[in-house]
């Protein structure tokens, strides 16, 4: 599989992470509080995924790159950023 088949389920969000990355582990606690669903794809365990980070980041590995269900994705975004996403 590769990163651009991955797309989540509706209402849910995919993001590409690393073990190590206080923003995803952030992101990933507010998300449970919130009670939102999510998939992680760690990026060093993936490194064929890294590619697709690198294409949304200019270039760079940045991370939590999130991606919703519409295909849009957001690097680093807040909870109210992923909420209102989720509603559009």
């Amino acid at each position: 599989m590769t990163a651009a088949t991955l797309t989540p389920a509706e209402g849910t969000v995919l993001m590409y992470s690393t073990t190590w990355c206080g923003y995803c582990r952030r992101l990933r606690t507010q998300l449970d509080s919130e009670g939102i669903a999510y998939t992680v794809v760690d990026i060093e365990e993936r490194p064929e995924t890294a590619a697709f980070v690198e294409e949304v980041n200019g270039g760079n590995r940045t991370v939590p790159t999130v991606v919703f269900p519409d295909g849009s994705a957001a690097t680093n975004p807040s909870l109210a950023d992923v909420k209102a996403a989720l509603s559009r």
